[in-house]
């Protein structure tokens, strides 16, 4: 019964994120196109150092807490494996309902690798501390940054997919505690 509970909170979390990601397409085209994956894996190391940094003083003086930020990962990590799949642009080439069709196609492989894991791990990460969820979100960043530095030729690791979609995954966590409780 916790998995079934577990993947409804995956699914109303996504939607919030989704829900921002529809606002921002909006109010700024897929502006975002433009981004070389570096540069996204870049943000997303900005986002979970903010987090970290806050998790740290406990205070934030820009006025905005630790969810924002785990909702902007979640978001940039989408961005990332979409700018994977079909390369980055030079201007906003994409409309937002097929920006919208790619963020969904992700986000659902996004759910269904959680219930994979989950399934393997019997919910392990619902012991964890938020913290844990940063600190390896930033240790995947830095593999990740390892691995474009590599040109994505790695031995015997996973690829940035793999380490974007942890990403995710690790952020929904974060988003589920903190909108859900413990």
């Amino acid at each position: 019964m916790e998995s079934m509970d577990t993947n409804k909170q995956f699914e109303q979390v996504m939607g919030c994120c989704r829900e921002l990601f529809s606002k921002k397409l909006h109010d700024y085209g897929a502006a975002w196109r433009i981004m070389r994956p570096v540069s996204v894996t870049d943000q997303i190391l900005i986002k979970a150092n903010r987090i970290r940094s806050l998790e740290i003083k406990g205070v934030s003086l820009v006025g905005e807490g630790i969810r924002p930020e785990f909702v902007a990962i979640v978001n940039y990590g989408i961005i990332g494996l979409i700018q994977l799949e079909l390369g980055y642009s030079d201007r906003d080439d994409m409309s937002s309902e097929q920006a919208l069709e790619l963020y969904d196609k992700y986000a659902q492989k996004a759910l269904q690798l959680m219930k994979i894991k989950n399934h393997d791990y019997d919910e392990a990460w619902r012991s964890m501390r938020i913290s844990s969820y940063t600190d390896l979100i930033l240790m995947k960043i830095y593999r990740t940054k390892q691995i474009e530095s590599l040109s994505g030729e790695t031995l015997v690791s996973e690829g940035i997919d793999a380490n974007y979609m942890d990403m995710i995954n690790y952020a929904v966590f974060g988003l589920i505690k903190l909108d859900f409780g413990e």
